[in-house]
């Protein structure tokens, strides 16, 4: 039994009972053991669970245990279909629904027996919805909202998650007889940061065909379709959908080209290579007699389209092909050009590790320097800090300071911009901190103008250093704030203030298409892991792929540079601001 398998039936019993409004810690239960068997990768679990060995893991209980037991010796559960009969599909659709949480979706089943997505959002739009008790008119509106969103997103997955789903298939496509290469290509590969399917390359030392069709017979596959053939398009267990290129290894340098993309960019390499005299057929890169070239890889093919190797993540057709052909491709960021990070929280907001533990983590990473900015008291749904505990932090920053010798914590803060655009705070305390994020967490709903003009004037602030999530949105479930971006990259530039990439996976908020205007315009960008733990650190490393898809050199980013530089782009801002950390 893959682990993989048995954790996505463990997490649909939990979503099935979580809809059904039944005991939560039941439902969570579930759901924290499917969490232990994902960590398990490519194991077979069929041994550990006959042998009730399983129930040492953390999270595995006499419930689940019993649950793995059936899938092992039937292939299926017996408890799962009981719940599958019994729960309307359309429930566990709900879900998808940016903001509809399980609690909701039972209590609109309860109180108006809606079972599927549609007639929720016909009860939505004839008022029954806004009648029921709880929810109101600004809650249907909400959910319609929620509704055309996941109609837009459909099928879509986070960059972060569909990651992990490429790297576990592509260990499992590498176990198979005649295997020798697996590649991530498509627009994972250019890091997009939605990806609709997951697209690899097999390298293949004979019969690409037997390769192809041994994938769709493989464990973690529910559907294959295609075939006889070398492609294959395959759905797995959890619903997420794979087109698989099975290829002889010779070719795979130039398979992976073509199937990383763009179909523009790869248009535009073709033309040129046309021009040569050259062309591209059966992945081969052939001369005008039909000649291959032999072992050509991605750098050869730009080389004879006159072109410098062009990195995946800029394959857009957006210039790209110009500054290849001219020599002003940027140098892109890499991970070990960040020095620190500047955009964390602690367990003094709502962070879950003390500033040591983060400190240490982000030492153990390399960096030299970590700013703690928790969040200001106006964010009081995330313990934000009144004065007394923003004076207190400051005193535990300066004992962990004296305990870590040749690391920094930096003292800053994520000052929410109120609507009225002042940052939370008066302006002793605000001087206090030796840095100052600025974020909109409250009033979505402005208008452009409104919005526009409260962050502008944030911006007039010679306090702020760095505009947090710039546009506010939340991949797949919220929507950019109307604003004018143009005018917000303008004033930073202008004002040396730093334009947030927010490397949350769920937001990578300022989207890469604008990194590259505000690259152009001359501002600084800063990469904010945004981390509520040691792990989410983490998140830097997605930061740093939109970074580069955004055209981004290290020198354009603030926390590429040392501590003491940092404070002094700060100290640039409110240098007219009076005194700053006071004792």
């Amino acid at each position: 039994m893959d682990p993989q398998v048995a954790a996505h039936r463990l997490n649909q019993i939990a979503q099935l009972l979580e809809v059904r409004g039944e005991n939560p810690f039941k439902s969570r239960a579930f759901a924290t053991a499917a969490r232990t068997l994902q960590e398990l990768d490519d194991e077979d679990i069929s041994s550990l669970v006959r042998s009730r060995e399983i129930a040492r893991l953390p999270g595995i209980g006499a419930t689940t245990l019993a649950v793995l037991v059936d899938l092992v010796e039937t292939g299926d559960s017996s408890y799962l279909d009981h719940l599958r009969e019994t729960t309307p599909d359309g429930l566990v659709e709900m879900l998808r629904i940016p903001g509809l949480g399980p609690t909701r979706i039972h209590r609109l089943y309860e109180g108006l027996g809606v079972e599927t997505v549609a007639a929720l959002e016909k009860a939505a739009q004839d008022g029954r919805l806004a009648g029921l008790q709880g929810f109101g008119a600004k809650t249907a509106a909400k959910i319609l909202r929620g509704i055309a969103t996941l109609r837009e997103t459909s099928g879509q997955l986070l960059h972060s998650l569909a990651a992990g789903e490429a790297q576990r298939l592509a260990r499992a496509l590498a176990k198979l007889p005649g295997v020798s290469t697996v590649e991530v290509a498509g627009s994972l590969r250019r890091s997009a940061e939605t990806v609709r399917d997951i697209d690899l390359v097999v390298g293949c030392v004979d019969a690409p065909a037997a390769v192809a069709t041994a994938a769709g017979r493989m464990s973690v596959v529910s559907e294959a379709v295609g075939g006889p053939g070398s492609e294959i398009t395959l759905r797995l267990v959890n619903g997420v959908r794979a087109g698989i290129r099975c290829v002889p290894a010779a070719v795979l340098p130039l398979a992976l080209w073509r199937a990383t993309g763009s179909e523009e960019h790869c248009d535009g390499v073709l033309a040129l290579l046309r021009e040569r005299g050259f062309d591209l057929r059966d992945d081969q890169l052939v001369d005008s007699k039909g000649a291959p070239a032999a072992d050509a890889g991605e750098e050869d093919l730009y080389r004879v389209a006159g072109l410098a190797w062009v990195p995946p993540e800029l394959r857009e057709n957006r210039g790209e092909l110009t500054a290849a052909a001219t020599g002003t491709l940027p140098s892109l960021i890499e991970l070990k050009d960040i020095r620190g990070a500047l955009h964390c929280h602690s367990n003094y907001s709502d962070g879950t590790a003390t500033i040591l533990a983060m400190a240490v983590a982000a030492r153990e990473r390399g960096w030299q320097y970590l700013g703690i900015s928790d969040h200001s008291q106006s964010a009081g749904y995330a313990g934000g800090l009144d004065r007394d505990a923003v004076l207190r932090q400051h005193d535990e920053i300066d004992k962990v300071n004296a305990e870590l010798k040749g690391f920094r914590v930096l003292k800053g803060i994520e000052a929410d911009i109120l609507a009225d655009g002042r940052l939370d705070y008066g302006d002793d305390l605000l001087d206090r901190f030796e840095y100052v994020i600025g974020s909109v967490h409250s009033r979505f709903s402005m208008n452009q103008v409104q919005m526009t003009e409260r962050i502008l004037t944030a911006m007039g602030d010679p306090r702020l250093t760095i505009l947090g999530h710039p546009t506010g949105r939340l991949l797949l479930t919220r929507e950019p704030y109307p604003l004018d971006v143009n005018a917000v990259i303008e004033r930073a530039a202008e004002a040396g203030i730093a334009v947030e990439l927010n490397c949350d996976p769920h937001r990578l908020d300022l989207d890469w298409r604008w990194l590259q205007v505000a690259r152009t315009r001359g501002a600084t960008v800063e990469l904010g892991p945004d981390a509520h733990s040691p792990e989410s650190l983490s998140y830097i490393e997605f930061g740093v792929q939109v970074a580069r898809k955004g055209w981004l050199e290290a020198r354009d980013v603030l926390n590429a540079r040392s501590a003491e530089e940092v404070l002094q782009f700060a100290r640039r801002r409110d240098a007219g601001a009076g005194s700053k950390h006071a004792s």
